[in-house]
């Protein structure tokens, strides 16, 4: 071996060994933040795909609506709610929450647009996720399923075709007022459509009405959820909520 070839593998190798010696020493000094944190609660996952966790208040479990009031007036067969004779809303109330939802529009398309599937999903009973056959249905973006509604669209379309299964994941984070009644801090939501991530923490502008702009009204911390009729027979199932 030539001098200058010794000299350079001498060289790589007491640059390895002197970052061997500071990956070891780094290691050895490993940071710790001095905060105190608590313990986490232990919290057991579904034992099936898409089941409540052990936390999780099972809202409507194929058998019965009776977390719900008005659950009486809708079909439950074959483990699956059907919307008739108007919306329900549940009994207890919510504020900070993650909800799963699983629904479905009617297999035969009728209508279009807003006539085609429609229902939705409100956050005490004031901030709306479009529920829709949004399956090759044109309609307004801000109004296709998983939009906020008539304040943002879906960063993407992740329906499927009338009939299937659908998910909502959502994550809610409930608005905030003072003791004057103006608002503290926004609401947000994140959604996943069928697992697709449509809304990434989305700033709720305020009410989601489909006549007027949104505007914030001073509310209690927690309030219902409500499920909407409006005329198609939507079906639900696999119902369940975290209070966060």
């Amino acid at each position: 071996m030539t001098p200058v070839r010794r000299t350079i593998v001498g060289s790589a190798i007491l640059l390895t060994l002197g970052i061997a010696g500071w990956v070891f020493r780094a290691a050895a000094e490993e940071y710790l933040s001095g905060k105190v944190w608590p313990r986490p609660k232990t919290v057991e996952p579904g034992t099936e795909p898409n089941g409540p966790p052990s936390d999780a208040i099972v809202l409507f479990d194929g058998k019965s609506l009776s977390e719900w009031e008005g659950g009486e007036k809708w079909q439950i067969q074959e483990g699956v709610a059907t919307v008739r004779g108007g919306g329900i809303h549940t009994k207890r109330s919510f504020g900070d929450c993650q909800l799963h939802i699983e629904w479905a529009s009617p297999a035969k398309v009728e209508g279009s647009g807003q006539g085609r599937g429609n229902s939705g999903v409100y956050f005490m009973g004031n901030y709306e996720i479009q529920i829709l056959d949004s399956y090759q249905n044109e309609t307004y973006f801000d109004g296709q399923a998983a939009s906020l509604y008539k304040q943002r669209p879906p960063l993407v379309n992740a329906s499927r075709k009338p009939g299937e299964w659908q998910t909502y994941d959502i994550v809610f984070n409930a608005p905030r007022f003072d003791k004057d009644g103006k608002l503290a801090k926004p609401g947000y939501v994140t959604v996943l459509h069928n697992g697709v991530l449509v809304q990434n923490h989305t700033e709720i502008e305020g009410t989601t009405a489909w006549d007027a702009a949104p505007k914030y009204t001073a509310h209690a911390d927690k309030l219902p959820l409500q499920l909407q009729d409006h005329g198609n027979p939507i079906r639900f199932r696999n119902i369940w909520i975290r209070e966060l």
